[in-house]
């Protein structure tokens, strides 16, 4: 075999494995132009970005929120990037934990009017910070209600139609404290936690009826809510959250509609993200052979740079604490 022939079946091998990897990585990419898809906490920050690309893709889309006035200006923001006349934009404002049965009225409502939900991105959120000892009850159990129950409550509603038309995509927005406790994130860890539990509930239950859910894991985003956030957050906090620097909106919103597009379970932006994705993996769902082969081969890797990231975190809460002893 001469030198010539060798470069030639090392390209061909190449471009095969490339190949390889955006099929597997795209084969499951679904359309949604022409679909009805809604998303909560869709009138800023990551939902509205969200509710932006699935207008590019060519959705009807409707977006939930409680504050009419960002929800108004939320509205003229996708119509005008509308890709069809016919594209159906509206909005509807409502306190998505309050109460089920008024969730349940507005979802059915919106099905006669508009059509079936196909796609139900859940973005609808908050953060409280503070040490477990420092949060209210009050706080905590208003990061559950508006955490978890806005996001299971419509999700509850959608799942057994969508199991019974045998298609549909759900997306619930987490956070990457859903794969770990951090310093000051206490209450709303564990709301984030419930959801992550759930996801992978529903991964199990409705998988057979191909119904595919996705978890969102951003970072830290650069949102009004991540504004509000910082006012009650720990000096700990800061520094250890901090090292991952903050994401755009439009990014974030976008890579968490294509991803679900595919079927991935996890959606995730940065390195950061990537490795505690695979860190804390557990009995996440499958999703294809080539995941499942750096997963196994990088655990045990990355378990030694987690427990250096924790034993990063005990030195920053250790010298925080001589600090405030000094002043």
């Amino acid at each position: 075999m001469n030198h010539s022939t060798e470069i030639i079946l090392t390209i061909a091998g190449i471009v095969l494995v490339h190949g390889l990897i955006f099929y597997f990585l795209t084969r499951k990419a679904r359309l949604i132009k022409g679909k009805h898809v809604v998303v909560t906490g869709g009138s800023s920050g990551i939902g509205l970005w969200a509710a932006i690309e699935c207008v590019r893709l060519g959705a009807h889309v409707t977006i939930i929120a409680r504050n009419v006035p960002l929800l108004e200006k939320a509205k003229e923001e996708l119509e005008k990037r509308r890709i069809r006349d016919t594209q159906m934009i509206q909005f509807r404002s409502l306190d998505l934990a309050k109460n089920y049965g008024e969730v349940t009225n507005t979802l059915e409502e919106l099905e006669r009017t508009v059509g079936s939900i196909y796609m139900l991105i859940n973005c609808a959120g908050m953060a409280i910070c503070g040490t477990v000892e420092d949060t209210s009850i009050e706080d905590a159990r208003k990061l559950m209600d508006v955490n978890y129950f806005a996001t299971y409550y419509p999700t509850r509603y959608v799942l057994p139609k969508m199991k019974a038309a045998g298609d549909g995509i759900i997306v619930i927005t987490a956070s990457q404290a859903a794969l770990m406790g951090i310093y000051g994130y206490g209450a709303y860890a564990a709301s984030k936690f419930a959801l992550r539990g759930l996801a992978e509930t529903i991964a199990m239950e409705a998988r057979h009826r191909n119904v595919s859910v996705t978890l969102a894991l951003p970072a830290d985003t650069d949102t009004p809510g991540f504004e509000n956030e910082n006012r009650t957050k720990p000096e700990e906090t800061k520094i250890i959250s901090g090292s991952g620097g903050l994401a755009k909106p439009e990014h974030v919103g976008k890579r968490i509609v294509q991803d679900a597009l595919k079927g991935s379970f996890f959606s995730i932006m940065g390195l950061e993200s990537w490795v505690l994705s695979i860190l804390c993996v557990g009995m996440a769902p499958w999703r294809g052979p080539l995941l499942c082969f750096v997963q196994f081969y990088l655990l045990g890797p990355l378990r030694l740079i987690g427990l250096a990231l924790q034993w990063n975190f005990q030195r920053i809460i250790k010298n925080c604490a001589k600090q405030r002893q000094r002043t």
